[in-house]
């Protein structure tokens, strides 16, 4: 299991929250997602190799938010 944490930029409440979570959580090999508006961060834990950051940036963007470089 891996774990990784992003910045997200745009999330002003707990429906932000939620479109962020649902849309990682989509994804295979996603096993959770937890974001938080009030830090700006996302925790991913996922299967190994089944999914990298880039993909979890663009799922990010696709649902209306910005990774920061």
């Amino acid at each position: 299991m891996e774990r990784t944490t992003l910045t997200v930029d745009g999330m002003a409440c707990d429906g932000c929250e939620a479109t962020v979570t649902d849309a990682l959580e989509s994804l295979e090999g996603v096993v959770s997602a937890t974001a938080d508006h009030e830090t700006a961060a996302v925790r991913i834990e996922y299967d190994e190799g089944s999914v990298d950051e880039a993909t979890f940036g663009s799922t990010i963007e696709n649902a209306g938010y910005t990774v920061p470089s």
